[in-house]
């Protein structure tokens, strides 16, 4: 089970300097596109319980989410020692969560 979108997001520093593979999904729990897309995104993480994933809740004027250049939602960023890697916007399968991550990976998510 997903936590719920945070506020609290990390600063792009952080995020940068993290070694391996993380991904960050920026929603907002209001939006149907997130609301629809939420079964996808746990049926893939639940595949991969090693994996880092960063729930962030996006809008105007949150940092994080301008940093990345987000417009849609959800959109989920793939990195790899802090560098991106792919990007997933608006899955409406889970063909382009597993085709951004490398195989053998595992999965669980975060507050931020």
């Amino acid at each position: 089970m997903l936590p719920d979108y945070t506020t609290d997001e990390p600063d792009l520093e952080t995020l940068r300097a993290r070694s391996g593979w993380t991904v960050i999904e920026f929603g907002a729990p209001w939006c149907p596109w997130c609301q629809a897309a939420r079964p996808l995104i746990e049926a893939v993480l639940d595949e991969r319980p090693d994996l880092v994933v960063f729930r962030i809740e996006d809008g105007k004027g949150r940092p994080l989410g301008r940093a990345f250049g987000v417009k849609l939602w959800p959109t989920f960023v793939f990195l790899r020692d802090g560098e991106e890697i792919a990007r997933c916007v608006r899955p409406e399968s889970t063909q382009c969560l597993r085709e951004a991550l490398p195989p053998g990976l595992g999965g669980h998510a975060v507050d931020g």
